[in-house]
C-alpha cells in the first residue's frame, strides 16, 4: 500500500474542466432527481478534507463519490478509502479516474456498487466518514450508516444547509426534529461551515452546510433504539401538540402516555422540541416496564 500525500499536498484536484470531460465521456448529465451536484473547485475540496480531520492512516467511507472530486482529495490524507456508488458509469469509471490522477494509489480504493441504504457493513472498519450526500436521502443514508457501519468514530457530510441546521439543532430550537434527535442517538454533531452555489456543477438552489460529528455512547436504556426512535417519530408527528396528546396512539392511550411520561420525568404537557434524546430513551423505558 502506497504512503498517502500529508494534508497540505498541493496535488491537482479534478477542475472544472475534467469533471465536464468525464461527464461527457461517460454520456452523463446531472439530474436532480438523483440530487447531482459535482464539486468542481479544488479549493472546496481540500476545506471539506481539512474540516473533517482525517488523519493519516485512516480507512475513510465516502457515499456517491461520482466523478471522484472528493475522492482524490480524501486518497491523499488517507490509506484506504471505500466508496459507495449507485450508479453504474461512476461505479465503473472511478478506479481509472483514481489511476490517472494518482498513480499507483488506485489500489488504496474499494469501489461498493450499491444503495448506500441498502448497505449493511462494510469490510475493513472505516473510522470516518466523508461524503457530499445526495439533498433527497442525506439524512437516511447518514442515520443508516451510522447504525450499520459501528466502527465509524467520526467524519463530515456536506448536505443542504437547511438540513445541516436541522442536524446539529438542539432542544428548543425551532429546526429541532426527528434528525436532530436521532443524530444525537449515535454522535455529537458542530455546523462547520456553510459552501456556496457556484462550487458546483450544476450550481444548486441553495447553499450547501458541513456537518462534523463525532460517535459517543447512545442514552443507558433498557430498551431497544427502534422503540425509542417510535417514541421520537410520534411526538414530532403532531409537533404542536402536547406529549400527552401526541404519544396517545403510540402507548395506547392518553392517560398511558402521561403515565409514562411522569415516570419518565417529563411534564406531560411539554411539547417534543423541548426533550433531548436521553429523555426520550427515558419515555420509552418507562411505557416498556409498564408493560411487563
Amino acid at each position: 500500500m502506497n504512503e498517502p500525500a500529508p494534508a497540505s499536498s498541493t496535488l491537482p484536484l479534478l477542475s472544472a474542466v475534467d469533471i465536464r470531460r468525464l461527464a461527457e465521456e461517460l454520456g452523463i448529465r446531472p439530474t436532480k432527481s438523483r440530487g447531482q451536484n459535482f464539486v468542481i473547485d479544488g479549493n472546496t475540496i481540500r476545506r471539506i478534507v481539512s474540516a473533517a480531520g482525517v488523519t493519516p492512516g485512516e480507512h475513510v467511507l465516502e457515499v456517491g463519490p461520482g466523478l471522484g472530486s472528493l475522492t482524490l482529495g480524501l486518497v491523499d490524507v488517507a490509506s484506504h478509502v471505500t466508496a459507495i456508488e449507485i450508479e453504474d458509469a461512476f461505479a465503473q469509471r472511478l478506479p481509472a479516474t483514481i489511476e490517472e490522477f494518482r498513480p499507483g494509489r488506485s489500489a488504496d480504493l474499494t469501489v461498493i456498487h450499491s444503495d448506500a441504504l441498502k448497505v449493511d457493513g462494510v469490510e475493513g472498519e472505516p473510522t470516518a466518514l466523508v461524503a457530499n450526500l445526495p439533498y433527497n436521502v442525506a439524512v437516511p443514508v447518514l442515520l443508516h450508516l451510522l447504525a450499520t457501519v459501528p466502527s465509524l468514530k467520526h467524519g463530515l457530510v456536506m448536505v443542504q444547509d437547511e438540513v445541516a441546521d436541522r442536524l446539529v439543532a438542539g432542544p428548543g430550537s425551532r429546526t429541532y426534529g426527528v434528525p436532530s434527535v436521532k443524530a444525537a442517538w449515535y454522535s455529537s454533531a458542530r455546523k462547520a461551515g456553510v459552501i456556496g452555489k457556484n462550487v458546483f456543477w450544476p450550481a444548486p438552489q441553495i447553499h450547501s452546510g458541513l456537518v462534523h460529528f463525532e460517535r459517543r455512547e447512545p442514552p443507558r436504556t433498557d430498551v431497544e433504539r427502534r422503540d425509542v426512535f417510535r417514541v421520537i417519530d410520534a411526538a414530532f408527528a403532531q409537533r404542536r401538540k402536547t406529549l400527552r396528546a401526541a404519544l396517545a396512539g403510540w402507548a395506547g392511550s392518553a392517560a398511558a402516555a402521561e403515565e409514562a411520561l411522569v415516570v419518565a420525568g417529563v411534564d406531560p404537557q411539554a411539547r417534543g422540541e423541548a426533550l433531548d434524546v436521553a429523555a426520550f430513551a427515558a419515555i420509552a423505558a418507562a411505557r416498556a416496564a409498564a408493560l411487563q
